[in-house]
């Protein structure tokens, strides 16, 4: 049984979510106090988190970079900010994807099965394809390889959060090809979505971050203006 972190500190959205969840065959453990997550994530066997925003102890910023430093773990993100300029932070802060409230707890309960899916399936792909290490996409000084969910910059290996490595990956499959914010949206996410461009872009900037000589001046991932993005090999 799927196992999951509920940290939000208003008891009657918690037990909402613990009682939608548990009725669809996910086990469920609440948290009020932001300040616990990192001590709980370590000494449990947990497969996602459900994170709200404003938490007593720490916010849920600060809780999701620090996961995300730590942890390799699906982080949904429930919030009742609907600003574009905090769902960008939670998703350059780590954040795999976002719900606002008030939400129905149906759609809470089909994103958390999407995410924690494709989990399962890159990690069972990542223990079960050790053999096939040797399958690699080089882009430029960056090294990809898909069967195992690593990815090298020269020597060093980067830490991807699975959408990231999703995004990366996809692109480097179709390289020198130019999609569309939705186009990627749809190829990466995949499922019933309210969002908007912001998520595509978040995720594409914390790449060039990450495999950029200079991600103010991306060579590997280009933006081409009115299109999309391309990938150059």
């Amino acid at each position: 049984m799927e196992k999951i972190l509920i940290v939000e500190d208003d008891r009657k959205i918690a037990e909402l979510e613990r009682d939608y969840l548990e009725s669809n065959g996910y086990e469920t453990v609440l948290l009020e106090d932001g300040s616990q997550v990192i001590s709980e994530l370590k000494k449990g066997e947990y497969d996602l988190v459900l994170l709200d925003i404003m938490l007593p102890g720490c916010s849920g910023y600060e809780i999701c970079r620090r996961v995300r430093d730590e942890i390799d773990i699906p982080i949904l993100m429930v919030t009742a900010r609907t600003e574009a300029v905090d769902v960008i932070r939670g998703l350059g802060l780590g954040a795999d994807d976002y719900i606002t409230k008030p939400f129905d707890p149906s759609q809470l309960v089909a994103r958390v099965r999407s995410h924690l899916r494709q989990y399962a399936r890159l990690t069972s792909g990542n223990r079960s394809s050790r053999n096939g290490a040797d399958e690699k996409i080089m882009v430029q000084d960056v090294i990809i390889e898909p069967r195992t969910w690593r990815v090298w910059k020269r020597d060093r290996e980067l830490k991807l959060p699975n959408r990231e490595f999703e995004l990366l990956r996809f692109l480097a499959e179709n390289p020198n090809i130019v999609f569309s914010k939705e186009e990627l949206f749809e190829k990466i996410w995949g499922f019933e979505y309210v969002s908007d461009a912001a998520t595509v872009s978040v995720h594409i900037n914390r790449l060039r971050e990450k495999i950029e000589d200079d991600a103010r001046s991306p060579k590997i991932i280009e933006t081409v203006w009115g299109a999309g993005y391309r990938l150059n090999m």
